[in-house]
């Protein structure tokens, strides 16, 4: 069967990818373009508790797990790529989806282990204070947190899409890249931004993600600093 061979697998496991990655980013959307802006309001404040307790932990669910299946069928295809099709990871296809996959990793990374944990404190506190508790002193930061990495997985994703589309669409890019100089700026560029993301919350710098205009606005200049970088070099 067709479905069984080499390309049927592939097949397969980037339907599922493409599937997982719609759910996880649809999702981080909504959150950042839709509920955070929502809670701002008169009345999303009055149904932020409710939603908390109701909404949100099944909304986090899909989130985490679309992120999960979508960060393992990428490991996969990509050991695939590696181990069928002999596409070396000097290669132009490689460096283009690497740069795609080293974002998509540190953003699964800050909804396993930033945003996740951070929400279950809000959402511990939110239910204890229906109840008739005590607030959690700590809900508020923790709040703060994941909104950030929030943001910064939104800021992330645009550059991400890109070069996972030009990967299999634009390999031209990548003709005569000076590809060790290019992984030094690009490895400078994006980590840096993750390492805006994991320290202290409210910092000068981080005020860029503060709106959702202004996410948008950076991940579209991190996406073009790196095209240039690849262009250029």
């Amino acid at each position: 069967m067709e479905i069984l061979s080499m390309e049927g697998w592939y097949v397969l496991l980037r339907w599922f990818h493409v599937l997982a990655g719609i759910t996880w980013i649809g999702i981080l959307y909504y959150f950042n373009f839709l509920q955070t802006p929502f809670f701002g309001t008169e009345l999303g404040g009055q149904a932020k508790s409710a939603m908390t307790r109701g909404l949100v932990p099944n909304a986090l669910w899909w989130f985490r797990w679309g992120a999960m299946f979508t960060f393992i069928t990428g490991v996969l295809i990509l050991l695939t790529k590696l181990g069928h099709d002999g596409v070396g990871l000097g290669s132009g296809y490689m460096t283009l989806i690497l740069t795609g996959a080293l974002m998509g990793t540190l953003m699964w990374a800050n909804v396993w282990f930033v945003i996740w944990p951070a929400q279950q404190v809000v959402i511990a506190n939110a239910e204890r204070v229906a109840s008739g508790g005590e607030a959690d002193p700590a809900a508020a930061g923790r709040a703060a947190r994941a909104g950030l990495a929030w943001r910064t997985n939104t800021l992330f994703s645009i550059p991400m899409l890109f070069f996972m589309v030009a990967a299999a669409n634009f390999p031209t890019l990548v003709m005569g890249l000076n590809t060790a100089v290019y992984w030094i700026i690009a490895l400078v560029l994006i980590l840096g931004v993750e390492v805006n993301c994991l320290v202290g919350t409210g910092q000068p710098r981080q005020k860029m993600l503060s709106t959702v205009s202004g996410t948008i606005h950076t991940g579209l200049v991190l996406t073009i600093a790196l095209y240039l970088a690849m262009s250029v070099l």
